[in-house]
């Protein structure tokens, strides 16, 4: 059982920038791919990004060029970095996890998830 903790939310303002961690229970941390997810109220759980155990990254278009995901295996924490966020970026965001190499974009995917921050993004 992976265990997953988000840290880093919180309210800011249009053009801000913030980061998230998430940190992992888990010992073999490498072995996991690494998502976050967002849901904003009504609306579905929407991809993020993704990383995989060696870094290769993967983002929804709608972040590219504005997110950065990243990770530290040694420290067993994956991080996203938001800059320019936008209102529409509000959202609760979810770390989650899925054992294997390759990333995924659907949130059946995963097999542990976190609790959740929120981000809130003022116009």
């Amino acid at each position: 059982q992976v265990q997953l903790v988000e840290f880093g939310g919180g309210l800011v303002q249009a053009g801000d920038s913030l980061t998230l961690s998430c940190a992992a229970s888990e010992r073999t941390f490498s072995s996991y791919v690494m998502g976050w997810f967002r849901q904003a109220p009504g609306k579905e759980r929407e991809f993020v990004a993704a990383i995989t155990g060696i870094s290769s990254t993967y983002y929804a278009d709608s972040v590219k060029g504005r997110f950065t995901i990243s990770r530290d295996n040694a420290k067993k924490t994956v991080y996203m970095q938001m800059n320019s966020l936008k209102p529409e970026d509000t959202a609760v965001y979810y770390c989650a996890a899925a054992y294997g190499s390759w990333y995924k974009t659907y949130a059946d995917g995963y097999d542990y998830w976190g609790q959740g921050t929120q981000v809130t993004v003022s116009s």
